[in-house]
């Protein structure tokens, strides 16, 4: 169960988590069905990847239909684990699903959903977050980082119950271009939300750009914010220096990535942040907010440099580094390949694979015994 497939123009980090590793231990043999949402032009099933989706409701009444949309599975499918996929807004499953049951958190937005969306929205979304420790406290948990599995268990959790399974890197994909960036070109890549504050690399941006006449931003994704962020490059004057290339194809992404001379992201918590190994796997370093998540997936003043998030002047010292000191930058980019190549997906089905045989094991052998 996830609010978004992989296809879900929404979608993100969690989606790319949820596909990679299920589609592969679909391929394995295992039999996957995903109840997600339906979004224009979707059709209501189809299968991808070997994953069967079914969707049903839009994303703001998507959890309403869960339920239901388990119990008529369920009527034609002997499941033999339930998996759910949490992000924002829990289904509560432990109060209705029958089969063996695990819990995937990438990360809790806690009252980082205040800098997202309107008070009242803001309000139901943390309330809601707050539930998961009293409804799930007794199902298994896989975290995507350490610092997701230790707000877990600062949240009551027990520790046992929790395994680590990160996200990954297709390798075959991202890869290092032989040919080296002509300009000095400074990224991001990501959806464009409120709470990924790209406003902070553009304010960064406006004062390095004075100073490095070819240097240019380029921002790769889409998302509610870009209207905002447009207009604040342009009272900031440095629209000539600025691309927004909209949500691009892998391929496309690929070939962004490899044209960057480092990336940034400053957003204010992720899970663990998919796009800063996809860049180190084409050996780019990235600079970072020193937040939950990013401060898992960089190693600093190895594959990349963190800040204290919302500190531009922090953040705008460590783009000059960067674009300055070419021994520096030429050191960040071979271990950023080096951190990206341990990495796997296929490790990660291993993980979630194991896991889940044991969870649905230890589930049987509790019911069997009168527990």
């Amino acid at each position: 169960m996830n609010w978004q497939d992989i296809r879900n123009p929404l979608g993100g980090g969690a989606e790319v988590h949820m596909h990679e590793i299920f589609s592969r231990l679909a391929r394995r043999g295992h039999k996957v069905d995903l109840i997600s949402s339906a979004f224009p032009g979707a059709p209501a099933e189809e299968v991808i990847d070997g994953i069967h989706v079914i969707r049903r409701g839009g994303r703001n009444l998507f959890n309403f239909h869960v339920r239901g949309m388990y119990y008529r599975l369920r009527q034609s499918n002997k499941y033999d684990i339930v998996v759910d996929d949490i992000n924002k807004i829990p289904f509560l499953t432990p109060t209705f699903v029958k089969e063996p049951l695990v819990a995937i958190v990438h990360h809790f937005f806690g009252k980082t959903i205040f800098k997202e969306t309107n008070p009242l929205f803001a309000s139901y979304v943390f309330s809601t977050e707050r539930l998961v420790p009293r409804f799930y406290r007794n199902i298994p948990f896989v975290a995507v980082s350490e610092s997701t599995r230790k707000e877990l268990i600062q949240k009551g959790i027990p520790e046992s119950r929790i395994e680590v399974v990160s996200n990954a890197v297709d390798t075959s994909m991202y890869v290092p271009s032989s040919a080296r960036p002509e300009r000095q070109t400074i990224g991001y890549l990501g959806r464009i939300k409120r709470y990924k504050s790209v406003d902070h690399l553009i304010d960064a941006f406006s004062k390095v750009a004075a100073d490095f006449p070819a240097a240019k931003l380029v921002i790769v994704g889409d998302g509610d914010n870009i209207d905002e962020l447009k207009g604040q490059v342009r009272r900031l004057g440095i629209e000539p220096r600025v691309i927004f290339t909209g949500k691009v194809p892998d391929e496309e992404k690929v070939r962004l990535l490899q044209q960057m001379t480092f990336l940034v992201n400053p957003s204010a918590k992720e899970g663990w942040g998919l796009t800063v190994i996809e860049a180190n796997a084409c050996g780019k370093p990235v600079i970072a907010a020193n937040v939950p998540g990013l401060k898992d997936s960089v190693v600093d003043n190895q594959t990349g440099l963190l800040y204290e998030y919302g500190d531009i002047g922090s953040l705008s010292d460590r783009m000059r580094f960067l674009l300055t000191d070419e021994a520096a930058l030429r050191s960040f980019e071979d271990a950023a390949i080096r951190w990206a190549s341990k990495f796997t997906w296929e490790n990660s089905a291993d993980r979630m694979e194991s896991f889940l045989q044991k969870a649905a094991s230890e589930y049987h052998a509790h019911k069997n015994s009168g527990g």
